[in-house]
């Protein structure tokens, strides 16, 4: 190994084992150069290693930390937004967000920042709906925070004929028993979902205060009707570190 890959083997190490915990401040530059006996740029380029692996943050200052754990949040596309989990909702539990709901019921605290905007939407999501070249979409965008630490990004479209004087053109959290499109006729009766991994848009990586080497899910989902009209599409922004998708898949 070069000296700078024997520096950052053995702060790795040191980190995967516990001995440097998540949050904590790495040795300072001058305790590494008398630690190790090599110079300031050799210790600086075994630590920007573990920076680009996604193990080490940059922190106010010069400051270099632990990269911190997120307890990962478990998505259940299955049963997130079925018929049955609406139909069965309890009031102060299961009621309102589904999303919110099953953080509440995992002992956390939810919470949404919520604009509302009529947009031309994204190429993809624009096929998605099956709009025209000119037309236009009613964006609900969501941050989602669980304990007051970024989550998720969630923006829900929705074809602005369809949802115009609704509820969903409210800017803040919005509920109906059986869902808010249901509730004003548009009932979705299949999804279909996409997944693409990739690295978050500068924008998604600052909205979600995401280190370096962090890779986000992209997760689309388009609702239809009974007649295969589509009704809303749904982008969610899900980084890597801090969620697990699951899926329950009948074999019929």
């Amino acid at each position: 190994m070069t000296k700078a890959q024997e520096i950052a083997f053995d702060l790795r190490e040191r980190i995967l084992s516990g001995d440097l915990k998540g949050g904590e401040a790495l040795p300072s530059e001058a305790q590494m150069m008398s630690q190790y006996g090599y110079s300031r740029e050799t210790i600086r380029a075994g630590v920007r290693t573990l920076i680009e692996e996604g193990l080490v943050v940059t922190g106010q200052g010069q400051g270099k930390y632990v990269r911190e754990d997120y307890p990962p949040v478990v998505w259940n596309w299955t049963t997130l937004e079925s018929r049955s989990r609406h139909a069965n909702a309890v009031e102060g539990q299961t009621a309102g967000d589904q999303w919110a709901s099953a953080i509440a019921q995992d002992g956390k605290a939810p919470r949404q920042d919520i604009t509302v905007s009529i947009v031309e939407p994204p190429n993809h999501v624009r096929e998605c709906l099956e709009l025209p070249e000119d037309g236009l979409a009613v964006a609900r965008k969501r941050i989602r925070y669980v304990d007051s630490r970024p989550y998720a990004l969630a923006d829900s479209y929705f074809p602005q004929e369809l949802v115009a004087g609704t509820p969903l053109m409210e800017p803040r959290d919005v509920s109906a028993p059986g869902g808010i499109l249901a509730s004003v006729g548009l009932v979705q009766a299949k999804y279909r979902d996409e997944i693409a991994v990739r690295m978050p848009t500068r924008q998604e990586a600052e909205l979600l205060a995401l280190p370096a080497a962090t890779p986000v899910a992209e997760h689309t989902r388009t609702g239809y009707d009974a007649d295969g009209r589509p009704l809303r599409c749904m982008v969610t922004i899900l980084p890597g570190d801090r969620h697990k998708i699951l899926y329950e898949v009948s074999t019929d």
